[in-house]
């Protein structure tokens, strides 16, 4: 078996263990490969959320792919950026007058919530990062003056409440969002033309210059299927969904149980 060129590991149900946190194994691994092997973390994580993990990987100077590729940052420099526009947040919001779900905004670096509440408090506890308390009418209005938009909008409540704006957006803007079940709790919300497969070729493009039959990706959910079956090879760890598993090359161990680094370890 050749060696992959390149490595691209999603990060949440994939890279971190029990504790939602890099392993001292999954550290040396990575560490071990990272100068010779690019590693590249691909999450639907904002920047702020990835980039304490980097540090703990030393592998700083690599590129990030950010909110499902979204967002690709090379060099700290944002190299490609697709947001969702801001009419379709206020219709959203407008739906959600009476707030039965709570409502998170991102744009790069800033998460913006309307208060900070059960959800909020557990997003920022999973993800090491503080968002900013603002009002989503604000938001919109300030992003519709700036001519920008949401990386991702994360939906978050009694899964009775998440079903019903699902159905909402599912049956309003079918045609331009991607709309990702992370949890029966959860919508993560990215634009329709984007995926972790448009960004790994775009920096296989761009920047490696390597074919993505040399890469290799770890994976576990349904925004990791098609990463997982374009690239050479495909690992999926043993907690994936079941159609991850399916198509995957290669089934290593479960997040929890240091996956990602016992395939490295016993392939790379």
């Amino acid at each position: 078996m050749n060696l992959p060129s390149i490595v691209f590991s999603d990060i949440d149900g994939t890279l971190l263990n029990a504790e939602r946190e890099l392993s001292d194994f999954t550290i040396s691994e990575i560490k071990r490969i990272k100068d010779t092997i690019p590693v590249i973390l691909i999450s639907s994580r904002m920047p702020s959320a990835m980039k304490h993990l980097q540090e703990e990987l030393d592998i700083s100077n690599s590129p990030l792919i950010c909110y499902n590729g979204g967002l690709v940052i090379v060099n700290n420099q944002v190299i490609h950026s697709t947001f969702i526009e801001p009419d379709i947040i206020s219709e959203l919001d407008h739906f959600n007058e009476d707030k039965s779900f709570h409502i998170s905004l991102y744009h790069n670096d800033d998460w913006f919530v309307p208060e900070m509440d059960f959800w909020a408090n557990r997003e920022a506890q999973n993800t090491k990062v503080i968002p900013v308390v603002k009002p989503t009418r604000d938001v919109i209005n300030d992003w519709t003056l700036h001519n920008i938009g949401a990386h991702k909008i994360m939906c978050m409540g009694d899964e009775k409440y998440i079903d019903k704006a699902f159905n909402f957006l599912e049956n309003n803007f079918s045609n331009k969002l991607h709309l990702y079940r992370s949890k029966p709790t959860y919508i993560e919300i990215a634009h329709k033309s984007i995926s972790k497969l448009t960004a790994i070729e775009l920096l296989l493009d761009t920047h490696y210059k390597i074919s993505i039959s040399e890469a290799v990706a770890f994976g576990d959910n349904y925004n990791d299927i098609a990463m997982i079956k374009a690239v050479g090879t495909g690992v999926a760890v043993a907690n994936a969904k079941p159609e991850t598993l399916k198509i995957a090359d290669v089934v290593t161990l479960s997040g929890k149980e240091d996956g990602v680094a016992t395939y490295i370890k016993n392939n790379i």
